[in-house]
């Protein structure tokens, strides 16, 4: 059983095996449902190809197709907000004004709320990975969890990160990752069937990005900064 969707382009930081993709923004009749569609081409690192790229079937990187929907459908990324997107106002359109704003690190939360959980996650990883935050051993077996969720997304994985989350001693960056992938979607334990709010994985995401922001000095502050938000600009470029 597997839940979330491929991932977009990376790095070389990118987890073994893990499938890669350029995305093209959704497109649709109205702001206000899920998007489901776009053009994305996806390649698996390791698997057998006939030609040099795989196409799969069009998916989106972003729950709505604009930020409009998704401040009206999860109203808890305006309490983290002091911006507010324009009627119409497309998500990159709205990612580059938050970052040139006089509070750049809400694109960092627009990001973690834009963008479905598995592709939030892999976001996440990535800025906590490259971001130069403290990790040590604990830390780093809790990012390789988060990695294998990304490749195998199913329900064994979601716990094993869930269940060592839950227990780790400190709330570090790599935990709150950890915390998303439990609440990524479906039951939180295997004899816990009670739904699990949309906002908690975004949430846990922006915190563990924001904690690693937070890590850096007045120096390498902006630099860090601007770091993490091109890296979510993956998730709403269109190809």
């Amino acid at each position: 059983m597997t839940d979330g969707c491929d991932l977009p382009p990376g790095s070389a930081g990118y987890p073994p095996g893990a499938p890669r993709a350029t995305r093209a923004s959704a497109s649709g009749s109205n702001g206000t449902r899920p998007a489901t569609t776009g053009d994305v081409t996806v390649t698996t690192a390791f698997a057998p190809r006939r030609d040099a790229e795989t196409t799969r079937p069009p998916v989106s990187a972003l729950r709505y197709e604009t930020p409009s929907a998704l401040y009206a459908e999860l109203p808890q990324v305006a309490q983290l907000t002091q911006h507010r997107p324009r009627p119409d106002e497309e998500s990159l359109a709205y990612l580059d004004r938050l970052r040139a704003s006089d509070t750049p690190e809400e694109a960092l939360t627009f990001a973690a709320f834009a963008a479905l959980p598995k592709m939030a996650i892999w976001w996440g990883y990535e800025c906590v990975r490259t971001g130069g935050c403290a990790l040590g051993q604990e830390e780093r077996a809790l990012m390789d969890l988060v990695a294998a969720w990304t490749v195998r997304s199913d329900a064994e994985a979601r716990f094993r990160a869930m269940r060592e989350g839950l227990y780790a001693p400190m709330r570090t960056p790599p935990v709150f990752l950890a915390l998303a992938v439990g609440w990524s979607g479906g039951p939180i334990a295997p004899n816990d069937p009670a739904p699990v709010p949309a906002w908690r994985t975004p949430r846990a995401v922006n915190t563990a990005v924001l904690s690693c922001l937070a890590q850096a000095g007045l120096s390498e502050r902006q630099t860090r900064l601007a770091r993490f938000t091109e890296q979510a600009v993956a998730l709403f470029r269109t190809a």
